[in-house]
Parts: C-alpha cells; structure tokens; sequence
C-alpha cells in the first residue's frame, strides 16, 4: 500500500472513532436520564400506593359519582 491508499483509511478510522465515541457519550447521558426517571416512577408509585392505602383501597369506577354528589 502506498501512502495514497492509506490517507482515505486513516481518515475513515479517525471519523468512525469520533463517531463511537459521540455514540459512548450519547448513551452514558441516556443512562444516567433512565436512572433519574426510573427513581421518579418508583417515588411516584409509592407516593400512590400510599394515598390509595390512606384512602382504603377503594377502586374509583369510571360511572360511580364522586363522594361529595
């Protein structure tokens, strides 16, 4: 190989190195977003859990009147 077979290569592996390596950062972020939003759920979800055992457990359906009708 001479050096004009090799320029495009070294190019070509410099990009594609630059482009895992945005990649790495993309999914490092996304990981610790996942983290954060799947803390959030899980509080809210206790969060329901409690107010619906303060509330006794009553299931609201669709067509029953609110208490206070």
């Amino acid at each position: 190989m001479n050096n004009d077979e090799i320029n495009p290569i070294e190019e070509q592996v410099a990009h594609l190195s630059r482009v895992v390596d945005d990649l790495s950062d993309v999914i490092a972020r996304q990981e610790g977003e996942l983290a954060l939003l799947t803390n959030r759920v899980r509080m809210l979800m206790e969060r329901e859990a409690s107010r619906e055992a303060d509330a006794g457990g009553s299931v609201t359906i669709g067509d029953q009147r609110p208490p206070h009708w």
